[in-house]
């Protein structure tokens, strides 16, 4: 199970001065397994931007959907797509040439498709927010913080720690963000909300 630690912090206040280390080794001393832990805030790399979508040009000819897209964060730019699930007018995470993303892939200005794509648009996986590669991410524009420009690893969260936590199926209670944060309050000896 994936735990991200921002979302524990929603339960039980864990101080920003234990360590992810500290934390696993908690966790191990409760009865867990910990498989993994991700630490975001070392894989990504900004400017990482909320842009939103001016024009989108298909390009034809081509083994699979191409789209040149217009997109608008603090400045204009065109970036190559393949995903569709976007239109003109959507806003969408845009990774801009000097990002880096998870797997150490750098995003730089290259030329592709006899044009010139400067940054990505980004889908959940391509910025370790889970598997689904099926589309790129579209943000609700009522939501707070989707404005063009501003930092989208704020507004994701992505400047987080996920743990991936094995629960034993005797422990359901477990089985939840809710149910490790009260264990790791009863752990710490923290308050738990």
């Amino acid at each position: 199970m994936k735990v991200p630690l921002s979302w524990v912090r929603d339960f039980v206040p864990l101080p920003d001065s234990l360590s992810p280390s500290e934390i696993v080794e908690k966790i191990v001393g409760l009865g867990f397994e910990v498989e993994g832990v991700q630490d975001l805030r070392q894989e990504i790399q900004g400017p990482i931007q909320i842009a939103e979508v001016l024009e989108i040009e298909e390009i034809t000819g081509q083994k699979k959907p191409i789209r040149y897209v217009k997109v608008a964060a603090l400045e204009e730019r065109f970036v190559i797509c393949g995903a569709q699930n976007f239109s003109v007018g959507d806003f969408v995470v845009l990774a801009l040439p000097g990002s880096v993303l998870p797997g150490n892939f750098s995003i730089s200005s290259r030329q592709t498709y006899g044009t010139t794509s400067n940054g990505m648009i980004c889908s959940a996986r391509e910025l370790g927010m889970g598997d689904d590669h099926s589309g790129i991410i579209v943000l609700n524009p009522t939501q707070a913080g989707v404005v063009r420009g501003s930092d989208a690893i704020s507004l994701l969260n992505l400047h987080d720690v996920i743990l991936d936590v094995a629960v034993n199926p005797d422990r359901g209670y477990a089985m939840s963000i809710r149910g490790i944060a009260r264990e790791l309050a009863l752990g710490f000896n923290l308050p738990f909300t």
